[in-house]
């Protein structure tokens, strides 16, 4: 019989996206309550490789990408999408957009082979996780670079999303050698 072992935190990486780059902030700062401080975040980008959210969130949609500094346990990746979608809930109140749906918060994990993000669509490709929440591996890591999958989406086969992973990916690998041994895990 194999041995479980300690399964290794990953690093919380969310993907925020609005008409209006206030409220991506807002939204962060409502992340940054309960999951500590942000070490990393992209540059803005026109988030138009889909026009799936043009109808609840408005035509021109700005995202940014944000990598949490404290390392988490992935098994409360459910936990964190519930979260995030409270929050996007409470958006309406901040006055920042008039849309139906003024913020989406897309919470993934990264770890050294793939980036998975959670989601509440079930498709052939993704996993029950709890709570109505799914995660799909949505890129993977091979010879030095993050691979795109049939069903990943457009915006995360562009260089610059890519680029920002990697870029969270060796934050992540550092992170990592200051934590004890996985044998040493409570």
């Amino acid at each position: 019989m194999a041995s479980i072992k300690p399964v290794v935190p990953a690093l919380l990486v969310t993907a925020a996206f609005s008409e209006n780059l206030s409220l991506i902030n807002w939204g962060m700062e409502q992340m940054m309550r309960y999951l500590g401080p942000i070490a990393l975040e992209s540059e803005p980008f026109d988030f138009n490789q889909t026009s799936y959210y043009s109808k609840e969130m408005g035509p021109q949609l700005f995202k940014k990408l944000f990598a949490f500094a404290d390392l988490v346990d992935p098994s409360k990746l459910a936990d964190i999408k519930n979260m995030t979608n409270e929050i996007e809930s409470t958006s309406h109140s901040t006055s920042l957009s008039e849309q139906p749906r003024p913020l989406n918060l897309d919470p993934g994990l990264l770890n050294l082979g793939k980036f998975m993000l959670a989601t509440t669509k079930d498709q052939a490709h993704r996993i029950y996780l709890k709570d109505g929440i799914f995660a799909e591996v949505t890129l993977h890591f091979q010879d030095k670079e993050f691979v795109e999958w049939p069903w990943t989406y457009a915006d995360y086969r562009t260089e610059h999303v890519k680029a920002f992973l990697k870029k969270a990916r060796s934050f992540y690998k550092d992170k990592l050698k200051s934590l004890p041994p996985v044998e040493e895990y409570p």
